[in-house]
Protein backbone atom coordinates (compact mmCIF):
# COMPACT_ATOMS: atom_id res chain seq x y z
CA UNK A 1 0.00 0.00 0.00
CA UNK A 2 1.18 3.22 -0.95
CA UNK A 3 1.36 6.61 1.28
CA UNK A 4 -1.77 8.18 2.15
CA UNK A 5 -3.13 11.45 0.91
CA UNK A 6 -3.70 12.83 4.07
CA UNK A 7 -0.78 13.53 5.64
CA UNK A 8 0.96 16.86 6.46
CA UNK A 9 4.21 15.00 6.56
CA UNK A 10 4.53 11.64 5.49
CA UNK A 11 6.58 9.24 7.85
CA UNK A 12 9.07 9.37 5.07
CA UNK A 13 9.56 12.50 6.82
CA UNK A 14 9.59 11.71 10.27
CA UNK A 15 12.39 9.14 9.90
CA UNK A 16 15.13 11.93 10.79
CA UNK A 17 17.59 10.89 13.51
CA UNK A 18 16.99 12.24 17.16
CA UNK A 19 19.28 15.22 16.12
CA UNK A 20 20.16 18.33 18.46
CA UNK A 21 19.58 21.62 15.91
CA UNK A 22 23.52 22.27 15.32
CA UNK A 23 23.24 18.50 13.26
CA UNK A 24 20.31 19.21 11.59
CA UNK A 25 22.15 22.51 10.30
CA UNK A 26 25.06 20.33 9.57
CA UNK A 27 22.82 17.80 7.95
CA UNK A 28 21.37 20.51 5.35
CA UNK A 29 23.63 19.65 2.49
CA UNK A 30 22.15 16.40 2.48
CA UNK A 31 18.78 16.36 2.81
CA UNK A 32 18.39 12.29 2.21
CA UNK A 33 19.81 11.72 5.30
CA UNK A 34 16.77 12.99 7.48
CA UNK A 35 14.70 10.37 5.57
CA UNK A 36 17.06 7.64 6.37
CA UNK A 37 17.98 5.34 9.50
CA UNK A 38 14.88 4.69 11.86
CA UNK A 39 11.94 2.69 11.99
CA UNK A 40 10.37 4.31 9.37
CA UNK A 41 12.87 3.79 7.05
CA UNK A 42 11.47 0.52 5.84
CA UNK A 43 8.34 2.03 4.91
CA UNK A 44 10.36 4.95 2.99
CA UNK A 45 11.56 2.39 0.68
CA UNK A 46 7.90 0.24 0.41
CA UNK A 47 6.46 3.70 -0.31
CA UNK A 48 8.11 4.04 -4.10
CA UNK A 49 6.93 7.47 -6.49
CA UNK A 50 3.59 8.45 -7.35
CA UNK A 51 2.85 9.64 -11.23
CA UNK A 52 5.49 8.03 -12.64
CA UNK A 53 7.46 10.01 -14.96
CA UNK A 54 7.28 8.85 -18.87
CA UNK A 55 9.48 10.20 -21.00
CA UNK A 56 8.32 10.34 -24.98
CA UNK A 57 6.13 8.31 -26.12
CA UNK A 58 3.36 11.09 -26.59
CA UNK A 59 1.50 10.90 -29.69
CA UNK A 60 1.70 14.02 -32.01
CA UNK A 61 -1.88 16.18 -30.64
CA UNK A 62 -4.61 16.09 -33.71
CA UNK A 63 -6.54 19.52 -33.14
CA UNK A 64 -9.74 20.52 -35.61
CA UNK A 65 -12.90 22.44 -34.70
CA UNK A 66 -16.24 20.97 -35.01
CA UNK A 67 -20.02 23.38 -34.28
CA UNK A 68 -17.45 25.99 -32.86
CA UNK A 69 -15.40 23.69 -30.28
CA UNK A 70 -11.98 23.07 -30.61
CA UNK A 71 -11.19 19.48 -29.89
CA UNK A 72 -8.11 17.65 -29.87
CA UNK A 73 -6.89 13.72 -29.86
CA UNK A 74 -3.82 12.85 -27.72
CA UNK A 75 -2.50 9.34 -27.13
CA UNK A 76 -5.61 7.68 -28.65
CA UNK A 77 -8.20 9.93 -26.36
CA UNK A 78 -10.47 12.84 -27.42
CA UNK A 79 -11.00 16.37 -25.17
CA UNK A 80 -12.63 19.38 -25.80
CA UNK A 81 -9.65 22.02 -25.86
CA UNK A 82 -9.98 25.09 -23.84
CA UNK A 83 -7.81 28.00 -24.05
CA UNK A 84 -7.83 31.68 -22.60
CA UNK A 85 -6.56 34.74 -24.94
CA UNK A 86 -5.66 35.96 -21.17
CA UNK A 87 -3.86 33.08 -19.62
CA UNK A 88 -1.79 31.67 -23.09
CA UNK A 89 0.45 29.53 -21.36
CA UNK A 90 -2.28 27.15 -20.14
CA UNK A 91 -5.38 25.23 -22.19
CA UNK A 92 -7.89 23.13 -20.62
CA UNK A 93 -8.44 19.52 -22.00
CA UNK A 94 -12.17 18.36 -21.09
CA UNK A 95 -13.85 15.27 -21.01
CA UNK A 96 -17.15 14.04 -19.72
CA UNK A 97 -16.87 10.41 -17.70
CA UNK A 98 -20.03 8.19 -16.36
CA UNK A 99 -18.33 7.36 -13.31
CA UNK A 100 -19.10 7.39 -9.41
CA UNK A 101 -22.23 9.18 -9.86
CA UNK A 102 -23.34 8.90 -13.23
CA UNK A 103 -27.18 10.87 -12.46
CA UNK A 104 -24.93 13.94 -12.00
CA UNK A 105 -22.99 16.12 -15.07
CA UNK A 106 -19.19 15.83 -14.66
CA UNK A 107 -15.89 17.06 -16.10
CA UNK A 108 -12.49 15.61 -15.95
CA UNK A 109 -9.31 16.14 -17.97
CA UNK A 110 -6.24 18.15 -17.70
CA UNK A 111 -4.53 22.36 -16.99
CA UNK A 112 -1.79 22.35 -19.58
CA UNK A 113 0.82 24.20 -18.65
CA UNK A 114 3.05 25.29 -21.66
CA UNK A 115 6.32 24.59 -19.46
CA UNK A 116 4.91 21.22 -19.42
CA UNK A 117 3.37 20.70 -15.98
CA UNK A 118 -0.24 18.66 -16.41
CA UNK A 119 -2.72 19.00 -13.47
CA UNK A 120 -5.67 16.55 -13.17
CA UNK A 121 -9.03 17.43 -12.27
CA UNK A 122 -12.55 15.84 -11.77
CA UNK A 123 -15.40 18.10 -11.25
CA UNK A 124 -19.31 16.95 -10.17
CA UNK A 125 -21.96 19.09 -10.53
CA UNK A 126 -24.16 19.47 -7.33
CA UNK A 127 -27.04 16.59 -6.99
CA UNK A 128 -29.30 19.78 -6.11
CA UNK A 129 -30.08 22.88 -8.29
CA UNK A 130 -26.37 23.22 -9.51
CA UNK A 131 -27.55 26.44 -11.68
CA UNK A 132 -27.48 28.35 -7.82
CA UNK A 133 -25.69 26.10 -5.93
CA UNK A 134 -22.12 27.21 -4.69
CA UNK A 135 -19.28 26.06 -6.27
CA UNK A 136 -16.17 24.43 -3.89
CA UNK A 137 -12.82 23.33 -4.84
CA UNK A 138 -11.35 20.30 -2.09
CA UNK A 139 -8.02 19.76 -1.68
CA UNK A 140 -5.77 16.75 -0.16
CA UNK A 141 -3.08 16.94 1.46
CA UNK A 142 0.40 15.71 1.57
CA UNK A 143 2.42 17.52 0.59
CA UNK A 144 2.27 15.42 -2.37
CA UNK A 145 -0.87 13.28 -2.21
CA UNK A 146 -3.66 12.98 -4.44
CA UNK A 147 -7.26 15.03 -3.85
CA UNK A 148 -8.72 11.48 -4.98
CA UNK A 149 -8.54 9.90 -2.45
CA UNK A 150 -10.76 12.59 -0.64
CA UNK A 151 -12.90 12.32 -3.62
CA UNK A 152 -12.92 8.10 -2.62
CA UNK A 153 -12.66 7.64 0.82
CA UNK A 154 -14.21 10.64 2.48
CA UNK A 155 -16.59 13.22 0.97
CA UNK A 156 -16.94 12.19 -2.67
CA UNK A 157 -20.55 10.82 -4.78
CA UNK A 158 -19.38 7.66 -4.46
CA UNK A 159 -17.05 5.81 -2.04
CA UNK A 160 -14.30 2.35 -2.83
CA UNK A 161 -15.73 -0.85 -1.85
CA UNK A 162 -14.58 -4.29 -2.54
CA UNK A 163 -11.15 -4.25 -2.59
CA UNK A 164 -11.07 -1.58 -5.22
CA UNK A 165 -13.65 -3.79 -8.12
CA UNK A 166 -16.15 -1.27 -7.83
CA UNK A 167 -17.63 2.29 -6.09
CA UNK A 168 -20.61 2.43 -4.06
CA UNK A 169 -23.58 5.72 -3.82
CA UNK A 170 -22.26 7.67 -0.55
CA UNK A 171 -25.20 9.47 0.09
CA UNK A 172 -23.11 12.03 2.52
CA UNK A 173 -21.17 13.27 -0.52
CA UNK A 174 -20.78 16.57 -0.26
CA UNK A 175 -21.49 17.37 -3.98
CA UNK A 176 -25.07 17.46 -2.21
CA UNK A 177 -25.64 20.92 -2.49
CA UNK A 178 -22.54 22.20 -3.78
CA UNK A 179 -20.70 21.66 -7.12
CA UNK A 180 -17.69 20.28 -6.40
CA UNK A 181 -13.81 20.29 -8.40
CA UNK A 182 -11.20 17.70 -6.96
CA UNK A 183 -7.58 18.46 -8.22
CA UNK A 184 -4.04 17.18 -8.07
CA UNK A 185 -1.98 19.48 -7.38
CA UNK A 186 0.38 20.56 -6.72
CA UNK A 187 2.17 18.47 -10.31
CA UNK A 188 3.29 14.97 -9.68
CA UNK A 189 0.49 14.31 -7.41
CA UNK A 190 -2.10 11.40 -8.34
CA UNK A 191 -2.74 12.07 -12.07
CA UNK A 192 -0.64 14.81 -12.82
CA UNK A 193 2.45 15.31 -14.05
CA UNK A 194 5.21 16.89 -15.62
CA UNK A 195 6.81 16.11 -18.96
CA UNK A 196 10.49 16.52 -18.33
CA UNK A 197 10.31 15.57 -14.45
CA UNK A 198 10.41 18.97 -13.08
CA UNK A 199 8.51 19.48 -9.78
CA UNK A 200 6.80 22.16 -7.72
CA UNK A 201 8.31 22.61 -4.11
CA UNK A 202 6.30 25.68 -2.66
CA UNK A 203 2.96 26.22 -1.56
CA UNK A 204 2.59 29.87 -2.94
CA UNK A 205 4.40 28.75 -6.66
CA UNK A 206 1.42 26.05 -6.82
CA UNK A 207 -1.19 28.56 -5.87
CA UNK A 208 -0.92 30.51 -8.97
CA UNK A 209 -1.32 27.11 -11.25
CA UNK A 210 -4.35 26.71 -9.49
CA UNK A 211 -5.99 30.20 -9.75
CA UNK A 212 -5.08 29.75 -13.67
CA UNK A 213 -6.79 26.65 -13.50
CA UNK A 214 -9.91 28.22 -11.98
CA UNK A 215 -9.77 30.76 -14.61
CA UNK A 216 -10.01 28.59 -17.40
CA UNK A 217 -11.95 26.35 -15.84
CA UNK A 218 -15.01 29.16 -15.08
CA UNK A 219 -14.28 30.92 -18.72
CA UNK A 220 -15.58 27.51 -19.95
CA UNK A 221 -18.34 26.61 -17.68
CA UNK A 222 -19.50 30.16 -17.06
CA UNK A 223 -22.46 29.29 -15.23
CA UNK A 224 -20.80 28.48 -12.48
CA UNK A 225 -18.67 31.64 -12.33
CA UNK A 226 -21.09 33.64 -10.35
CA UNK A 227 -21.52 31.11 -7.87
CA UNK A 228 -20.11 31.49 -4.08
CA UNK A 229 -16.37 29.49 -4.16
CA UNK A 230 -15.32 27.81 -1.68
CA UNK A 231 -12.07 26.59 -0.61
CA UNK A 232 -11.92 23.24 1.24
CA UNK A 233 -8.47 21.62 2.03
CA UNK A 234 -7.53 19.10 4.48
CA UNK A 235 -4.29 18.48 6.39
CA UNK A 236 -1.09 19.25 4.16
CA UNK A 237 -4.01 21.94 2.63
CA UNK A 238 -4.04 23.52 5.66
CA UNK A 239 -0.86 25.62 4.06
CA UNK A 240 -2.18 25.37 1.04
CA UNK A 241 -5.29 26.60 1.05
CA UNK A 242 -3.98 30.08 2.57
CA UNK A 243 -1.67 30.13 -0.36
CA UNK A 244 -4.59 29.69 -3.11
CA UNK A 245 -7.02 31.72 -1.64
CA UNK A 246 -4.39 34.53 -0.51
CA UNK A 247 -3.49 34.63 -4.89
CA UNK A 248 -7.20 34.66 -5.42
CA UNK A 249 -7.52 37.92 -3.57
CA UNK A 250 -4.89 39.92 -4.62
CA UNK A 251 -5.67 38.77 -8.37
CA UNK A 252 -9.60 39.87 -7.49
CA UNK A 253 -8.73 43.32 -6.07
CA UNK A 254 -5.93 43.87 -9.40
CA UNK A 255 -9.27 43.56 -11.61
CA UNK A 256 -11.53 46.05 -9.75
CA UNK A 257 -8.51 48.41 -10.18
CA UNK A 258 -7.78 47.55 -13.51
CA UNK A 259 -10.14 45.36 -15.25
CA UNK A 260 -8.72 42.67 -17.81
CA UNK A 261 -11.17 41.45 -20.88
CA UNK A 262 -12.13 38.03 -20.51
CA UNK A 263 -11.03 37.94 -16.77
CA UNK A 264 -13.77 37.31 -13.99
CA UNK A 265 -13.12 37.80 -10.33
CA UNK A 266 -13.59 34.66 -8.15
CA UNK A 267 -16.46 35.13 -6.02
CA UNK A 268 -14.22 34.06 -2.75
CA UNK A 269 -16.92 33.32 -0.31
CA UNK A 270 -14.81 31.29 2.91
CA UNK A 271 -11.94 29.04 3.07
CA UNK A 272 -12.52 25.93 4.83
CA UNK A 273 -9.41 24.37 6.55
CA UNK A 274 -10.19 19.86 7.58
CA UNK A 275 -7.48 19.24 10.37
CA UNK A 276 -4.45 21.30 9.07
CA UNK A 277 -1.15 22.23 9.39
CA UNK A 278 -1.63 25.85 9.28
CA UNK A 279 0.27 27.59 12.24
CA UNK A 280 3.27 25.21 13.40
CA UNK A 281 4.54 26.75 16.28
CA UNK A 282 1.26 26.96 17.79
CA UNK A 283 0.14 23.26 16.82
CA UNK A 284 3.50 21.96 17.42
CA UNK A 285 3.50 23.30 20.55
CA UNK A 286 0.29 21.97 21.82
CA UNK A 287 1.09 18.16 21.28
CA UNK A 288 2.26 17.18 24.41
CA UNK A 289 -0.97 18.43 25.77
CA UNK A 290 -3.11 16.28 23.25
CA UNK A 291 -1.00 13.25 23.51
CA UNK A 292 -0.29 13.58 27.64
CA UNK A 293 -3.86 15.50 28.71
CA UNK A 294 -6.38 14.64 25.44
CA UNK A 295 -9.76 13.18 25.48
CA UNK A 296 -7.65 10.22 23.99
CA UNK A 297 -4.23 10.01 25.56
CA UNK A 298 -1.67 7.99 24.08
CA UNK A 299 0.54 8.19 27.05
CA UNK A 300 0.68 8.89 31.23
CA UNK A 301 0.33 12.46 31.71
CA UNK A 302 2.97 11.86 34.59
CA UNK A 303 5.15 9.48 32.61
CA UNK A 304 9.19 10.07 31.50
CA UNK A 305 7.56 10.31 28.36
CA UNK A 306 5.24 13.22 28.17
CA UNK A 307 7.96 14.71 30.61
CA UNK A 308 10.38 14.22 27.72
CA UNK A 309 8.25 15.50 25.21
CA UNK A 310 7.18 19.45 27.22
CA UNK A 311 11.00 19.74 27.26
CA UNK A 312 11.23 19.28 23.36
CA UNK A 313 8.90 22.13 22.59
CA UNK A 314 10.82 25.15 23.76
CA UNK A 315 13.73 24.27 21.41
CA UNK A 316 11.05 23.85 18.36
CA UNK A 317 8.92 26.92 19.38
CA UNK A 318 12.76 28.89 19.12
CA UNK A 319 13.62 27.23 15.64
CA UNK A 320 10.00 27.95 14.37
CA UNK A 321 9.93 31.79 15.25
CA UNK A 322 13.37 31.45 13.26
CA UNK A 323 11.76 30.35 10.14
CA UNK A 324 8.73 32.79 10.66
CA UNK A 325 11.65 35.61 11.00
CA UNK A 326 13.84 34.96 8.34
CA UNK A 327 11.85 32.73 5.43
CA UNK A 328 14.40 30.90 4.55
CA UNK A 329 14.78 27.03 4.04
CA UNK A 330 17.62 27.49 6.53
CA UNK A 331 15.90 28.04 9.06
CA UNK A 332 12.98 26.40 8.17
CA UNK A 333 13.98 22.77 7.29
CA UNK A 334 15.38 22.19 10.48
CA UNK A 335 12.49 23.59 12.17
CA UNK A 336 10.54 20.50 10.30
CA UNK A 337 13.58 18.31 11.08
CA UNK A 338 14.21 18.86 14.88
CA UNK A 339 9.81 19.33 15.42
CA UNK A 340 9.04 16.16 13.67
CA UNK A 341 11.62 13.61 14.67
CA UNK A 342 11.26 14.99 18.34
CA UNK A 343 7.48 15.59 19.00
CA UNK A 344 5.78 13.73 16.30
CA UNK A 345 8.44 11.08 15.99
CA UNK A 346 7.80 9.23 19.64
CA UNK A 347 4.23 9.19 19.31
CA UNK A 348 4.06 7.44 15.96
CA UNK A 349 5.99 4.76 17.54
CA UNK A 350 3.32 4.40 19.84
CA UNK A 351 1.63 2.05 17.52
CA UNK A 352 -1.85 3.96 17.36
CA UNK A 353 -3.08 5.23 14.33
CA UNK A 354 -2.11 8.33 14.24
CA UNK A 355 -4.77 9.81 12.55
CA UNK A 356 -7.49 8.13 14.81
CA UNK A 357 -5.62 7.30 17.89
CA UNK A 358 -8.85 5.48 19.44
CA UNK A 359 -7.95 2.67 17.05
CA UNK A 360 -4.15 0.20 16.72
CA UNK A 361 -2.33 0.09 13.81
CA UNK A 362 -1.43 -3.08 11.98
CA UNK A 363 0.86 -2.45 9.36
CA UNK A 364 0.88 -6.16 8.48
CA UNK A 365 -3.11 -5.78 7.75
CA UNK A 366 -4.17 -3.01 7.18
CA UNK A 367 -0.54 -1.32 5.34
CA UNK A 368 2.22 0.97 5.98
CA UNK A 369 -0.45 4.22 7.06
CA UNK A 370 -3.37 1.87 9.06
CA UNK A 371 -5.96 2.56 6.07
CA UNK A 372 -6.46 -0.56 3.86
CA UNK A 373 -8.69 1.36 1.71
CA UNK A 374 -5.96 3.09 0.09
CA UNK A 375 -5.12 0.25 -2.07
CA UNK A 376 -8.27 0.06 -2.91
CA UNK A 377 -8.48 3.23 -4.63
CA UNK A 378 -5.49 2.77 -6.49
CA UNK A 379 -6.96 -0.58 -7.84
CA UNK A 380 -9.68 1.16 -8.80
CA UNK A 381 -7.98 4.28 -10.45
CA UNK A 382 -5.88 2.29 -12.10
CA UNK A 383 -8.36 0.30 -14.17
CA UNK A 384 -7.73 0.75 -17.71
CA UNK A 385 -11.68 1.80 -18.55
CA UNK A 386 -11.59 4.35 -15.92
CA UNK A 387 -8.82 5.78 -17.18
CA UNK A 388 -10.16 6.22 -20.52
CA UNK A 389 -13.80 7.42 -19.27
CA UNK A 390 -11.46 10.16 -17.33
CA UNK A 391 -9.32 11.39 -20.27
CA UNK A 392 -6.24 9.74 -18.81
CA UNK A 393 -3.46 8.26 -20.83
CA UNK A 394 -3.10 4.24 -20.24
CA UNK A 395 0.27 4.62 -19.28
CA UNK A 396 -0.31 6.60 -16.29
CA UNK A 397 -0.08 5.22 -12.86
CA UNK A 398 -1.75 6.02 -10.20
CA UNK A 399 -0.57 6.35 -6.76
CA UNK A 400 -2.01 7.94 -3.39
CA UNK A 401 1.31 10.03 -2.62
CA UNK A 402 4.38 11.28 -4.38
CA UNK A 403 7.31 10.72 -2.15
CA UNK A 404 9.58 12.96 -4.16
CA UNK A 405 7.00 16.09 -4.44
CA UNK A 406 6.87 15.18 -0.29
CA UNK A 407 10.69 15.82 0.19
CA UNK A 408 10.74 18.78 -2.51
CA UNK A 409 8.46 20.63 0.05
CA UNK A 410 10.38 19.73 2.71
CA UNK A 411 13.48 20.37 1.69
CA UNK A 412 12.57 23.91 1.65
CA UNK A 413 10.90 24.11 4.68
CA UNK A 414 7.35 25.10 3.52
CA UNK A 415 4.91 23.37 6.16
CA UNK A 416 7.07 25.68 8.74
CA UNK A 417 5.86 28.72 7.40
CA UNK A 418 2.58 30.36 9.06
CA UNK A 419 0.16 30.49 6.60
CA UNK A 420 -2.31 31.51 9.08
CA UNK A 421 -0.96 35.36 8.27
CA UNK A 422 -2.09 35.03 4.70
CA UNK A 423 -5.82 34.87 5.92
CA UNK A 424 -6.33 38.09 7.87
CA UNK A 425 -6.69 40.71 5.26
CA UNK A 426 -9.28 38.14 3.75
CA UNK A 427 -11.23 37.89 6.59
CA UNK A 428 -11.41 41.70 7.42
CA UNK A 429 -12.25 42.04 4.06
CA UNK A 430 -15.26 39.74 4.48
CA UNK A 431 -14.14 36.23 3.41
CA UNK A 432 -14.79 33.88 5.95
CA UNK A 433 -13.16 30.77 7.47
CA UNK A 434 -13.96 27.64 9.03
CA UNK A 435 -11.60 24.87 11.10
CA UNK A 436 -12.87 22.31 11.81
CA UNK A 437 -10.79 18.81 13.89
CA UNK A 438 -11.44 15.87 15.06
CA UNK A 439 -11.29 15.54 18.34
CA UNK A 440 -9.30 11.70 17.82
CA UNK A 441 -6.88 13.25 15.23
CA UNK A 442 -2.88 13.07 16.68
CA UNK A 443 -1.54 14.39 13.47
CA UNK A 444 -2.87 17.92 13.38
CA UNK A 445 -4.79 17.96 16.74
CA UNK A 446 -7.91 20.09 17.67
CA UNK A 447 -6.21 21.89 21.00
CA UNK A 448 -3.77 22.73 18.61
CA UNK A 449 -6.18 24.46 15.18
CA UNK A 450 -8.53 26.23 18.08
CA UNK A 451 -5.16 27.50 19.52
CA UNK A 452 -4.57 28.79 16.80
CA UNK A 453 -7.21 30.56 15.68
CA UNK A 454 -7.88 32.24 18.66
CA UNK A 455 -4.45 33.87 18.40
CA UNK A 456 -5.31 34.57 14.49
CA UNK A 457 -5.66 38.82 14.91
CA UNK A 458 -8.38 40.42 12.60
CA UNK A 459 -11.80 42.59 13.09
CA UNK A 460 -13.42 39.56 14.46
CA UNK A 461 -10.67 38.53 17.17
CA UNK A 462 -11.57 40.04 20.31
CA UNK A 463 -15.10 38.69 19.85
CA UNK A 464 -13.91 35.14 18.84
CA UNK A 465 -12.21 35.30 22.05
CA UNK A 466 -14.55 35.98 24.15
CA UNK A 467 -16.65 32.88 22.77
CA UNK A 468 -17.15 29.92 24.62
CA UNK A 469 -17.77 26.27 23.01
CA UNK A 470 -21.52 25.40 22.29
CA UNK A 471 -23.17 22.24 20.95
CA UNK A 472 -23.53 21.68 17.44
CA UNK A 473 -26.44 19.50 16.88
CA UNK A 474 -27.25 17.80 13.49
CA UNK A 475 -30.22 18.84 11.69
CA UNK A 476 -31.56 15.40 10.85
CA UNK A 477 -29.93 13.15 13.93
CA UNK A 478 -30.27 15.42 16.47
CA UNK A 479 -27.32 13.81 17.24
CA UNK A 480 -24.63 16.41 19.49
CA UNK A 481 -21.84 16.17 16.57
CA UNK A 482 -19.46 18.47 18.50
CA UNK A 483 -18.58 21.75 19.77
CA UNK A 484 -18.74 24.90 18.02
CA UNK A 485 -17.31 28.89 18.50
CA UNK A 486 -17.86 31.65 16.42
CA UNK A 487 -17.71 35.45 15.46
CA UNK A 488 -19.22 37.63 13.45
CA UNK A 489 -22.90 37.32 11.97
CA UNK A 490 -24.91 38.05 15.25
CA UNK A 491 -25.62 34.17 15.24
CA UNK A 492 -27.58 34.52 12.40
CA UNK A 493 -25.30 32.89 10.16
CA UNK A 494 -22.57 30.84 10.09
CA UNK A 495 -20.04 32.96 11.28
CA UNK A 496 -17.28 35.39 9.60
CA UNK A 497 -14.51 32.98 11.78
CA UNK A 498 -15.99 29.73 13.01
CA UNK A 499 -14.04 26.95 15.03
CA UNK A 500 -15.71 23.17 15.39
CA UNK A 501 -14.55 20.64 17.51
CA UNK A 502 -15.93 17.24 16.01
CA UNK A 503 -16.51 14.08 18.33
CA UNK A 504 -15.85 11.08 17.53
CA UNK A 505 -13.63 11.67 14.63
CA UNK A 506 -10.19 11.15 13.84
CA UNK A 507 -8.00 13.35 10.65
CA UNK A 508 -10.28 12.84 8.45
CA UNK A 509 -13.67 13.59 9.69
CA UNK A 510 -15.81 12.74 6.60
CA UNK A 511 -15.17 9.59 6.44
CA UNK A 512 -15.84 8.70 10.65
CA UNK A 513 -18.59 11.02 11.36
CA UNK A 514 -19.84 11.15 7.17
CA UNK A 515 -23.77 12.42 8.39
CA UNK A 516 -22.26 15.34 11.08
CA UNK A 517 -19.65 16.42 8.14
CA UNK A 518 -21.80 16.85 5.77
CA UNK A 519 -24.68 18.51 8.11
CA UNK A 520 -21.22 20.83 8.81
CA UNK A 521 -20.27 21.64 5.38
CA UNK A 522 -24.11 22.29 3.97
CA UNK A 523 -25.29 24.43 7.21
CA UNK A 524 -21.85 26.40 6.56
CA UNK A 525 -22.02 27.16 2.73
CA UNK A 526 -25.80 27.70 3.54
CA UNK A 527 -24.70 30.26 5.62
CA UNK A 528 -26.96 28.97 8.28
CA UNK A 529 -26.10 28.44 11.99
CA UNK A 530 -24.11 25.91 13.28
CA UNK A 531 -25.67 25.87 16.85
CA UNK A 532 -29.28 26.94 17.83
CA UNK A 533 -27.36 28.70 20.94
CA UNK A 534 -25.57 31.08 18.33
CA UNK A 535 -29.32 32.92 18.05
CA UNK A 536 -29.33 32.93 21.55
Amino acid sequence: MKALSILPFLPAVWAIPALEVQTVLNELGDLNSLTTGSVFSGITKGIGHAAKILHGGQQKAQKWIQDGTEFVKQNGLVYELVTHPQFSSYQLRVTDPELCDPAVKQHSGYLDISDGKHLFFWFFESRTNPESAPLTLWLNGGPGCSSITGLLFELGPCSIDNEGRNVTHNKHGWNTHSNMIFLDQPINVGYSYSDDGSTVNTSPVAAEDVYAFLELFLSRYPQYSKSPFHIAAESYGGTYAPNIASVIYKKNKELSFAPIPDVKPIHLTSVILANGLTDPYVQYGSIPDYACNGPYAVLDPDSPQCESLRSKVGTCQRLIQSCYNFNSRWTCVPAGAYCNSQLMGPLVQTGKNPYDVRKDCDRQKDGNLCYRQMSWIETWMNDNNNKKQLGVPSDRTFESCNMEVNQAFFGQGDGMHNSALLLTDLINDGVKLLVYAGNADMMCNYIGNEAWVEKLEHKFHEEFVKTKPVPWVTLDSGKVAGETRSAGGNGFTSGNVTFVNVFEAGHMVPYDQPEAALDLFTRWILDVPLSLNDVN
